[in-house]
């Protein structure tokens, strides 16, 4: 009874499902090529940050970027998914954070390697309050991050490369999507450094989602 207790708790976990090079500008700013087809890698749920606590920054890198991304959550399970059909599988979105050790990143790139080390540790991903998506138009939203009370990155849906229902189709084709994933969309240019002692602060629009500090 244990064991079946075991498996069914590991096979109800959440994934996190990642959009890389999503907006040209933040592709070119990192020297990358601009994709022709959405550039997907997965976080595990033990990334997730737990809300009302701090970032505290790991020792085993020196060069943490925040990278501001618009975060939708799935309502229902879902495989091939066409386009058309998308929106009907979430009804609720987010700002979050998805942190990166730029220095690992860079590192294991050099050497062709996977870097999931960079993307996927612990804490490694922020969220938000999530808003129900209503009555916003997804083609046209707004988002950014305050760093000790200056803006430092900003960006908007109409810039993605690959909307979200051109996500959950294409990622749909390899992941059964199921109810509680989520899916960070891209960061748009403007990424950077944090360092212990920085105040951090997300909005979708106008809205304050998140508060964080980081230590």
């Amino acid at each position: 009874m244990s064991d079946n207790f075991e498996i069914l708790k590991y096979i109800c976990r959440m994934k996190i499902l990642c959009v890389g090079r999503n907006y040209s500008e933040h592709a070119k700013e990192l020297k990358n090529e601009v994709p022709t087809e959405p550039v997907l890698f997965m976080k595990p749920d033990s990334s997730v940050l737990r809300k009302g606590e701090p970032f505290f920054h790991p020792d085993f890198s020196q060069n943490i970027h925040y990278e501001t991304e618009l975060v939708f959550r799935i309502n229902k399970i879902g495989k091939h998914i066409q386009s058309k059909y998308a929106s009907t599988y979430f009804s609720e979105f987010t700002v979050g954070i998805d942190f990166t050790a730029r220095d690992l990143q860079d590192r294991q790139k050099s050497k062709g390697l996977p870097w999931e080390i960079a993307k996927a540790f612990d804490q490694s991903t922020v969220l938000g309050d999530f808003i129900p998506v209503g009555e916003f138009d997804l083609s046209n939203v707004s988002f950014h991050l305050l760093k000790n009370g200056q803006m430092v990155q900003k960006g908007n849906s109409s810039n993605m490369i690959f909307p979200i229902d051109k996500v959950i189709e294409y990622s749909s084709k390899f992941f059964t999507l199921k109810i509680g994933d989520l899916i960070f969309t891209g960061t748009p240019e403007g990424v950077g450094k944090i360092e212990i002692g920085d105040h951090l602060e997300g909005f979708l629009e106008d809205t304050k989602v998140f508060d964080l500090w980081i230590r």
